[in-house]
């Protein structure tokens, strides 16, 4: 970070605050550093910040004042209360000034999601770096900036606590942010990402409680069930046969096997430690750093993932243990043509017929197709495959518009989206790339019944049996339940599930 002075314009105060119970100022914060975090919360490189400021505000909690200043890309995280459940979900625990208009951004000149702006005590511009990976650079430079202001007599002392939306908003409801869901017909389970409790919850399909996959804190320890920690699990896929669980354990940026037989959760990909080297390369599972596994499809003895941070397709070898770039450069874009040249942007959810691989390419808001044979093609099914090309219409491959869809199914020769940010699920037909409404009316809620009369709260994950398809209802933190005759949807009831903290698990 290079140093500059410049007085730093002030912090808005008629603007809505979370995570305190009043606005914040730099002249109330004289005596302290201030850090500001200018993010979005669909932004995988945000994401991947949380944690340094974590760290730094603990390391540094009686002389520095972090402070996210939320500048929506996407029309849905604009809504207060949409920001409000991500502080929720991240546990995010310092304050954040929602930027209505971009404003703060730009008088601040930010130019990428995420960038960082230190001010010092006297309420000084002093520099700014953007995008991740910065966290030791900024404790460097912090130790000596602290020492030479105390030198001074330039430093306040003191540990600003603040009303964070936790206390308002506990997570005590029993499935918190489920993220992913995955739905095995012939045995009669249904296994859901407990994203928000950092957990599996394994019931049947009408949501009798089989076994719970963790201890509810998070964390990145191999075990039995009760004694296994995850950190935020996505995606999952099943091996029947061997009866082995894997799962995309994305906020410890690894893989996890969970042998259902034996009741054992055990590391098989990934140091536990997030990668930043994007250009395609492989190795041996175990010694490859991983970068926000999100999803993942299983087909034959591979498994594919949607590498959601490096913006790419990875594929592991069962058999051999060797993982590997499949397809994407990682540039974050949407580029189709040969693999090693193309391009994804934040891919989230993956499905497969065999013949192809089907990607939720969220930032482009767009649906991808991978081919698995002759000429191993990337193309775009729908959505218009620009970063900022997104909104909410029905129609054909690239005049359709998307809104950060999280989630691809593919079911009854139709791909199912979840159409994340406009709460909607679209079906999508595959040669012609018609897209069409199935479910919901597009407003935020949560109302069961049929068709566009439903409403949700963006849904991420979906799995289908032949009869049924099952939805990760995430902010409503509910797994619902269609009818795909009837489209009819119905809210799945778990007899006995609650939060860790709130009851001794199964």
């Amino acid at each position: 970070m290079k140093i500059t002075r410049v007085r730093s314009p002030e912090l808005p105060q008629q603007y809505p605050w979370l995570n305190t119970e009043n606005p914040l100022s730099l002249q109330q914060l004289r005596g302290q550093f201030v850090l500001l975090d200018f993010w979005t919360y669909c932004c995988i490189n945000c994401l991947h910040v949380l944690p340094d400021l974590k760290y730094l505000e603990q390391k540094y909690k009686e002389t520095l004042t972090v402070i996210g200043v939320h500048s929506a890309k996407f029309d849905n995280e604009k809504e207060v209360e949409n920001i409000r459940q991500a502080i929720l979900r991240y546990d995010i625990e310092h304050p954040v000034v929602v930027d209505s208009g971009f404003n703060v951004w730009q008088q601040y000149a930010v130019r990428a999601w995420p960038t960082l702006v230190l001010i010092d005590p006297q309420g000084y511009y002093l520099g700014s770096v953007s995008g991740e990976g910065h966290r030791d650079e900024l404790d460097d430079l912090l130790s000596q900036l602290i020492q030479a202001y105390q030198e001074q007599g330039k430093i306040n002392y003191q540990k600003l606590n603040f009303t964070l939306e936790k206390q308002r908003q506990p997570l005590i409801m029993p499935l918190a942010f489920p993220g992913k869901v995955l739905a095995d017909e012939n045995g009669n389970r249904l296994f859901i990402a407990d994203s928000g409790h950092h957990r599996i919850v394994i019931s049947t399909l009408n949501g009798e409680i089989i076994h719970l996959i963790g201890t509810g804190k998070s964390g990145l320890t191999d075990g039995s069930f009760s004694e296994a920690q995850f950190f935020s699990p996505q995606g999952m896929a099943l091996d029947a046969e061997n009866q082995n669980l894997y799962i995309a354990d994305t906020e410890n940026h690894a893989l996890r096997r969970i042998d259902l037989k034996q009741k054992i959760v055990q590391t098989i990909g990934g140091t536990g430690e997030q990668s930043y080297y994007i250009h395609p390369h492989g190795g041996l599972a175990l010694q490859i750093s991983l970068n926000s596994p999100w999803d993942l499809v299983k087909l034959g003895n591979s498994l594919f993932i949607a590498m959601a941070g490096s913006h790419q397709i990875w594929e592991m070898q069962l058999e051999t243990g060797i993982i590997q770039t499949y397809a994407g450069s990682g540039a974050e874009a949407c580029v189709d043509g040969e693999l090693t040249e193309s391009a994804f942007a934040q891919p989230s959810g993956i499905t497969t017929d065999g013949r192809e691989l089907y990607i939720a390419d969220s930032e482009v808001s767009s649906i991808r197709s991978v081919a698995l044979a002759e000429n191993y093609q990337v193309r775009t099914v729908c959505g218009s495959g620009a970063l900022f090309g997104f909104g909410d219409i029905d129609g054909t491959g690239l005049d359709v518009r998307l809104q950060h869809c999280l989630g691809v199914e593919y079911a009854q020769n139709y791909l199912w989206v979840a159409d994340t940010y406009n709460h909607k699920i679209k079906r999508v037909e595959i040669k012609t790339g018609i897209c069409k409404t199935m479910l919901g009316d597009g407003e935020v809620g949560h109302q069961d019944g049929e068709g566009i009369g439903t409403r949700f709260c963006e849904p991420s994950g979906l799995s289908a049996t032949s009869c049924y398809l099952y939805i990760a209802d995430t902010n409503n933190h509910d797994i619902r339940r269609v009818e795909l005759e009837t489209l009819r949807v119905t809210t799945l009831k778990f007899q006995g599930l609650c939060a860790p903290d709130v009851c001794v698990p199964l």
